[in-house]
C-alpha cells in the first residue's frame, strides 16, 4: 500500500473512533435510554415494566442483598458467588408515596422581601 491509502485509512479510523466517542458521551451527559430492549430481534416493552430492582446494599466485597419489586410484592434476594439465596418473598409493597408540593415563590415576592 502506498502512503496516501495507508493515511487514508487512518483518517477514516480516526472519524469513526471519533463518532463513536461522541456517541459515548451524549448518552453519558444526557442519560439517553432505548424506548425497549431487543428481544428477537424486536423492540419490546409496550406497557409498564413488572420488575424493578428497588435497592442494593453491598455486605462485602463479595455478597449484596437486593430487594426485587415484582407487580405488588417484593422478594428479598442474597447475591453472593455460591450463587442466590432467597432471604424473603411475597412482601407487601408499601404504597408508593407521594412527594409533597413544594411551594413557589413568585420573583416579585423575592423583591418585596428585600
Amino acid at each position: 500500500m502506498d502512503f496516501l491509502a495507508i493515511l487514508r485509512t487512518l483518517g477514516a479510523l480516526g472519524i469513526v473512533l471519533g463518532l463513536l466517542a461522541g456517541a459515548l458521551w451524549a448518552v453519558r451527559r444526557y442519560e439517553l435510554k432505548l424506548p425497549g430492549h431487543l428481544i428477537g430481534g424486536l423492540i419490546g416493552t409496550a406497557g409498564p415494566r413488572r420488575i424493578e430492582l428497588v435497592e442494593r446494599l453491598s455486605i462485602d466485597a463479595r455478597r449484596s442483598v437486593a430487594l426485587i419489586r415484582r407487580d405488588d410484592k417484593e422478594h428479598l434476594v442474597m447475591i453472593a458467588p455460591e450463587g442466590l439465596l432467597m432471604i424473603e418473598a411475597g412482601i407487601a409493597a408499601p404504597p408508593a408515596a407521594v412527594p409533597a408540593p413544594t411551594p413557589h415563590k413568585d420573583k416579585n415576592e423575592d423583591k418585596a422581601d428585600a
